[in-house]
C-alpha cells in the first residue's frame, strides 16, 4: 500500500510519525512545497522572534529520522492535480521536472496561507509571518531603533508586538475592531490584552483603518489580518470545500481514500454538533494522530476539542473548547485580571447553562480543571 502525503507542516509530519510508529511499513510519500524538512509554525512567532531558538528548532524531526524511518520526502515540490477516481496524483519539483504517483490513500494537509493587503503592498514591503524566512528576517529586523507597524491585532499580531517591544522597539499596531480578539474572546476579556499591552507601551490603534502615510513611516511594517485554507489543490480535484475541504467526522473528504487535516480541514466536529475549522497547533497534532489510525483502516471519529495557547510578554494562555456563531450568555470570570502587573485568572463562556469554552491565564495550576469544565454546567 502507499500513503501520500500532502503538506510540509506540523499535521504532516504528526501523521507520518503515527503511522510508523502503528507499524504501518508500506511505502510513504510526503511532498512538501518549502525546501525545509516539515516544521512547527507557533515557534516562528514566539521563541524565534523573541531570540530563544533558531528557526531549525522549529522541525519536527531531523533528516535522519525520516532516512531511518523510510519516509520518502519530496522539497521545494508542489502537487498540481489529484485524480480522485484514478488514485494518481501529479506533482511538480521547483526546477519543473513532473512525475506521477499512485496512492492507496492520500492526506491533504496543506495548511494554510497568510490574506494579503493591497493597500500595504502599495506604499511597502509588508512582511507576512508563515515560513522559516519570514521569521528569520523579521527578527533580524526587530531592533531598537525600529517603528514597527503591525496591522492587525489577532494573535500574530498580538505576538508579533510582544516580542518587538520586548527587542526594544516602537510598535504602533492597528485594529479595524473596538478591541484586540474581540471576535475571539469577546470584550470582556480582549479588553484584558489591549491593557496588557498598553501598559507596555503599544500605541494601540483600536477602530481604526490604517492610512497610507503610517505605512510608510514604518521602517517594518507587519500584516497580520488572517489567514485562508489552500484549498485551491482540493477544489481543481472536485473535492467539496467551503471555508476549508469538508471533511466527515473521522477527517475523510468527499473522495474516496481522501483525508484532510490542519489549517485546511473544515471538520464535522461530533461533540460540538457542527462544523469547525481550527487553526491550531493542537488541532495538527490531535488530527495527525487520529487520521494516521484512519488511513490504516479505523474509522474512528476525531472528538478533541480545540485548544490554543499563547505568551506574550509574562502573559502565558490556555483556552479550551469553541464558543461558535450561536455566541454565549455571559462569561464567568473569576481572578485577578490585571495581568500586567502579575495578575492570574480564569474565564468561563457559559451558553444556556453550559461551559462551551475556558482559559487560564497566568494560573498553570487550574489548566486541567479549566479544561475539564468544557461541557459541564455552570
Amino acid at each position: 500500500m502507499t500513503i501520500a502525503i500532502v503538506g510540509g507542516g506540523l499535521a504532516a509530519a504528526t501523521a507520518v510519525t503515527e503511522l510508523r510508529e502503528r507499524g504501518y511499513d508500506g511505502e510513504l510519500v510526503l511532498f512538501a512545497a518549502e525546501n525545509h524538512l516539515p516544521y512547527e509554525r507557533p515557534p516562528l512567532s514566539k521563541d524565534v522572534l523573541l531570540g530563544k531558538k533558531n528557526v531549525e528548532a522549529a522541525a519536527v524531526h531531523e533528516a535522519g529520522w525520516y532516512r531511518d524511518h523510510d519516509v520518502r520526502i519530496e522539497l521545494r515540490t508542489r502537487v498540481t492535480s489529484i485524480d480522485t477516481d484514478a488514485h494518481v496524483l501529479t506533482a511538480r519539483s521547483e526546477a519543473g521536472h513532473e512525475s506521477e504517483l499512485h496512492y492507496d490513500r492520500l492526506l491533504i494537509a496543506t495548511g494554510a496561507v497568510p490574506r494579503h493587503l493591497e493597500a500595504a503592498e502599495r506604499v511597502a514591503h509588508p512582511v507576512y509571518l508563515r515560513t522559516m524566512e519570514d521569521s528569520a528576517g523579521l527578527k533580524a529586523r526587530l531592533t531598537p531603533d525600529a517603528h514597527v507597524v503591525i496591522i492587525g491585532a489577532g494573535w500574530i499580531g498580538l505576538e508579533v508586538a510582544s516580542a518587538a517591544r520586548q527587542a526594544g522597539a516602537r510598535v504602533t499596531m492597528f485594529e479595524v475592531a473596538e478591541l484586540p480578539l474581540l471576535r475571539v474572546l469577546g470584550p470582556e476579556v480582549a479588553r484584558v490584552f489591549a491593557e496588557l499591552h498598553r501598559h507596555h507601551g503599544v500605541d494601540l490603534r483600536l477602530g481604526t483603518q490604517v492610512a497610507e502615510s503610517d505605512m510608510v513611516e514604518a521602517d517594518v511594517l507587519v500584516v497580520g489580518v488572517g489567514a485562508a485554507p489552500a484549498t485551491e489543490l482540493a477544489e481543481s480535484a472536485g473535492l467539496a470545500v467551503e471555508n476549508g475541504i469538508l471533511v466527515d467526522t473521522t477527517l475523510r473528504t468527499s473522495a474516496p481514500d481522501v483525508y484532510a487535516i490542519g489549517d485546511v480541514a473544515n471538520h464535522d466536529h461530533p461533540v460540538l454538533g457542527r462544523r469547525i475549522r481550527v487553526e491550531h497547533w493542537d488541532t495538527a497534532i490531535e488530527q495527525g494522530k487520529v487520521v494516521a489510525r484512519n488511513l490504516l483502516g479505523a474509522e474512528e471519529p476525531y472528538v478533541h476539542l480545540p485548544y490554543f495557547f499563547t505568551d506574550q510578554y509574562d502573559l502565558g494562555m490556555e483556552y479550551f473548547g469553541s464558543v461558535g456563531p450561536e455566541g454565549y450568555d455571559r462569561v464567568d470570570i473569576e481572578g485577578d485580571t490585571d495581568v500586567a502587573r502579575g495578575g492570574a485568572f480564569r474565564a468561563y463562556w457559559v451558553s444556556d447553562g453550559m461551559v462551551v469554552a475556558a482559559m487560564h491565564a497566568n494560573d498553570w495550576d487550574s489548566s486541567d480543571a479549566v479544561r475539564d469544565s468544557v461541557g459541564k454546567p455552570r
